[in-house]
């Protein structure tokens, strides 16, 4: 685990040398849990963007997409839920005077049990080789099961404590499991408190005359208080998807763990409106398409996995998260749930408007049900760099740091690199840039040798170098250079478009999601 810790910290330097990520205000000393994205970054979580945008309208005709206000009127939080239930169970170490989430101090616990037993059975399929059998193992062992038997016990507890919302039961699990605090070691905690985690502020001219107003703490509300404009402006019929990509604020207190857990982040949620009654079979189809989403990034599949929910909201009749093997451990990038009627039904009521779908087969009026799929986008660019981020030795001994992004999300596509400042090399260096510019990033570099000018492009995922030399004077010929192979190859100038066209384009991976 340490190791992946180095790891983790490499890579929120790395963020910062090469342009992807900076702390927020940083001249100031920074502003706790909120970040900026660098010029290497923006390129990087645009494309991302762009890839989540179009698989979701481009490729699916009764999806659109819309982009709603952050501000909105604050009786659509009572309606949410929000004003009164949408709340972290929060508890203080009395020594270190540190603030922690009750449910994340239990949730790693859980994890550790889960480490304990990983490691018997590692260990055992070292001592047995080939012969192993994990799964008669894990059903046999008694260490094993002794674990086991703890962690089903703890996680019964806890899932029915979280279902109840009771918090001293929360506090006494904390205590049973002799939970210390990561900082000062000790067991003296407080009781377990709710706080509600929307940013308030107020709108209007006068302080007697402003309306208290929330900075939105998800994207979603927008989407179904304008659900029913879309659907008579757009003509659509049920089953249809509404997408949106936007800003969210939550007043965190346990804002942790680089871009994971932010104040101010970026979602990209999609509702898709269904008939009641079909919303199961539309969950496990929307489940499906979404992991193959993410597994078509080429960043591992045993990188992903299912989490099914312990606690349903109080809206929801099926949830479940797509988790991602970060370097410290697996986390949700995406949720996916089956939200029934009750938003709808909710704004109905408090907003007295009449918001019912006519469906013209049947003839009849009704709400819609929801099924939601929504990444945080922060997480997501997390999980891409973290998937991609290696340190290779070489033959020659020495190392590398490379980006194995996905060509289409990497920021810079190709970067053009004369082999000596003089003789016409720079000039045609800039030919090429200036025809392939319109179609692709690019970048020129002539500073330094021209090994440490692939280390450079390496550092922050450029998937092609070229290489002009005399030679491409003479016959206007260039060496390519592959990122992940750093294999090279002789190419025509003329033939570099194609080439780039058919590695770098977002098709590739689209043709793996109709496949």
């Amino acid at each position: 685990m340490a190791q992946q810790e180095d790891v983790f910290k490499k890579l929120v330097s790395h963020c910062k040398e090469y342009g992807f990520v900076f702390p927020s205000s940083e001249i100031y000393d920074g502003l706790g849990a909120v970040y900026d994205y660098g010029q290497n970054g923006v390129e990087l979580k645009n494309n991302l963007k762009k890839y989540w945008w179009d698989a979701m309208v481009l490729l699916n005709e009764n999806v659109v997409g819309i982009d709603s206000a952050i501000f909105m009127h604050p009786t659509i939080w009572k309606a949410s839920g929000h004003v009164d239930a949408f709340n972290d169970p929060l508890i203080d170490n009395k020594d270190s005077k540190k603030r922690y989430r009750a449910d994340v101090l239990v949730e790693d616990q859980l994890a550790k049990y889960d480490d304990k037993i990983n490691k018997e059975v590692e260990k055992a399929a070292k001592r047995f080789g080939e012969s192993f059998d994990e799964a008669q193992f894990r059903s046999t062992n008694t260490r094993v099961l002794e674990q086991q038997a703890k962690r089903d016990a703890l996680h019964t507890r806890f899932a029915k404590a979280l279902n109840d919302s009771d918090l001293e039961e929360l506090r006494q699990i904390i205590i049973d499991e002799e939970i210390v605090c990561p900082i000062s070691g000790t067991r003296n905690w407080t009781e377990v408190r709710q706080f509600n985690l929307m940013f308030s502020t107020e709108m209007g001219s006068t302080s007697d005359g402003a309306m208290k107003v929330y900075l939105r703490p998800e994207t979603a509300q927008g989407i179904f208080v304008n659900y029913l404009n879309v659907q008579k402006t757009g003509r659509m019929k049920l089953p249809f998807g509404i997408a949106q990509i936007g800003k969210a604020f939550r007043n965190e207190i346990v804002a942790r763990q680089f871009i994971f857990r932010m104040r101010e982040f970026e979602q990209m949620e999609m509702q898709f409106f269904v008939k009641p009654g079909t919303e199961l079979d539309w969950f496990a189809k929307w489940k499906e398409t979404r992991l193959k989403w993410h597994k078509a990034l080429g960043l591992g599949d045993q990188k992903y996995r299912f989490h099914d929910h312990d606690k349903l909201a109080h809206y929801a009749n099926a949830a479940t998260d797509i988790e991602f093997e970060m370097p410290f451990g697996f986390k949700e990038v995406e949720g996916i749930h089956s939200r029934t009627d009750f938003d709808l039904s909710s704004h109905e009521k408090f907003s007295g408007k009449n918001i019912r779908y006519f469906d013209p087969e049947s003839g009849e009026s009704y709400v819609p049900y929801v099924i939601e799929t929504s990444i945080g986008v922060d997480r997501m660019f997390l999980s891409i760099m973290a998937g991609s981020y290696k340190e290779e030795v070489l033959e020659n001994g020495e190392t590398r740091v490379v980006l194995t992004l996905p060509p289409a999300l990497a920021p810079v596509k190709l970067a053009v690199l004369p082999l000596v400042k003089k003789d016409g090399l720079p000039e045609l260096a800039r030919t090429i840039i200036d025809d392939l510019k319109f179609d692709f990033k690019c970048q020129y570099d002539e500073k330094d040798s021209i090994g440490k000018r692939y280390r450079r492009q390496d550092a922050i995922g450029t998937p092609f170098c070229v290489t002009v030399d005399h030679q491409s004077l003479e016959d206007q010929t260039v060496t390519i250079r592959f990122r992940d192979s750093m294999e090279q190859e002789r190419v025509p100038v003329s033939q570099l478009r194609a080439i780039m066209a058919e590695r770098v384009s977002y098709k590739t991976l689209f043709k793996q999601l109709n496949g």
